[in-house]
Formats: C-alpha cells, sequence, structure tokens
C-alpha cells in the first residue's frame, strides 16, 4: 500500500509518500513541502495547493490519502484559512480517485512516536529511525506528513489483522 500524507498549513503544505513493502517494512517514496506566499491572494494559494498535489499524486500514485485533522488554532481567521487549505486538499485527493481518511495530530504522535503529546523533534526522530533515513526529514511539515502517512500504515495493518479471515 502507498500512502500519500499531507499535513495542511498556512504558509507550508507538508506532504509524504510512504509504502509498506509485502515484509512490512516501510519505504520512503517522497515528502517536501508546498510553499505558500502570503503576500499572494487566498485564492492563489489554495490553487497552488492543488496543482501541486495533483502533480504529487499523479507522479507517485499513493492508494490513498490521509490528511490531519484540524484541532487547534490561535484565531478564528487562522481555523478558517487552515480548513480552507485542507478542503482543498481532500477535494485534489478525492477529486484523483483517492479515497481519503483523516487522523488526529494525537493518534498520529502515538502511532509513530508511542506518546500522544510528543515534541515535533522526537516526530522527526522517529520518522527517521521508521523510514531508515540519513537525515531528519526537512522541513518539519514534511515530516509531519510521513508520519500521518505512517499512522495511516499503522492503523490498517492493525484493522487488517482484526479483520477475521473468510
Amino acid at each position: 500500500m502507498r500512502v500519500l500524507g499531507i499535513d495542511c498549513g498556512g504558509a507550508f503544505t507538508g506532504y509524504g509518500v510512504v509504502e509498506q513493502a509485502g515484509d512490512g517494512s516501510l519505504l520512503w517514496i517522497a515528502s517536501g513541502a508546498i510553499r505558500l506566499r502570503t503576500q499572494d491572494p487566498l485564492c492563489v494559494r489554495l490553487l497552488r495547493v492543488h496543482e501541486e498535489l495533483r502533480t504529487i499524486v499523479l507522479q507517485h500514485r499513493p492508494d490513498v490519502a490521509a490528511i490531519e485533522e484540524i484541532f487547534y488554532a490561535a484565531n478564528v481567521k487562522s481555523a478558517l484559512k487552515l480548513g480552507e487549505v485542507r478542503g482543498v486538499a481532500m477535494m485534489t485527493a478525492a477529486g484523483s480517485g483517492l479515497p481519503v481518511v483523516g487522523y488526529a495530530p494525537l493518534a498520529v504522535k502515538s502511532a509513530v512516536v508511542g506518546y500522544g503529546r510528543a515534541e515535533k523533534s522526537q516526530v522527526q526522530e522517529m520518522v527517521r529511525r521508521l523510514l531508515k533515513l540519513t537525515a531528519l526529514p526537512q522541513p518539519a511539515d514534511a515530516a509531519d506528513a510521513l508520519a500521518i502517512a505512517i499512522c495511516h500504515l499503522h492503523t490498517a495493518a492493525t484493522l487488517a489483522a482484526m479483520t477475521p479471515q473468510t
């Protein structure tokens, strides 16, 4: 299974593509961040997120998209902008034929670090270890997106193990 993880943000939207091999090992495919210019009108930033994610989907052919759910914003205006970016990401994935699943930040951190209140640096280090990378994934938004993808792979494996075989 190949998963596109997306970490939506107002200035950066991180993405990470992770595949689970037949032996259960995790393979890094791609990661990075879509940099959004805050001086651009919101509609231009949203269009950029759509276009970049569409290109990533076409290039890497994931089976599913996993997106972090919104949990906190400094103010209502920030929450609305974040929701708009998240909506565009969900629409782009769904429009590309991908199932879209959401995960709470606590679930992502628990799946990757084992502790729901882990610091960003701990998430980066565990992502590096799980994917056997030589350096910490950068920027932090990309590490978060990779963590979201890993969370989905772990969740899907757990659900498959719990499903009775016919």
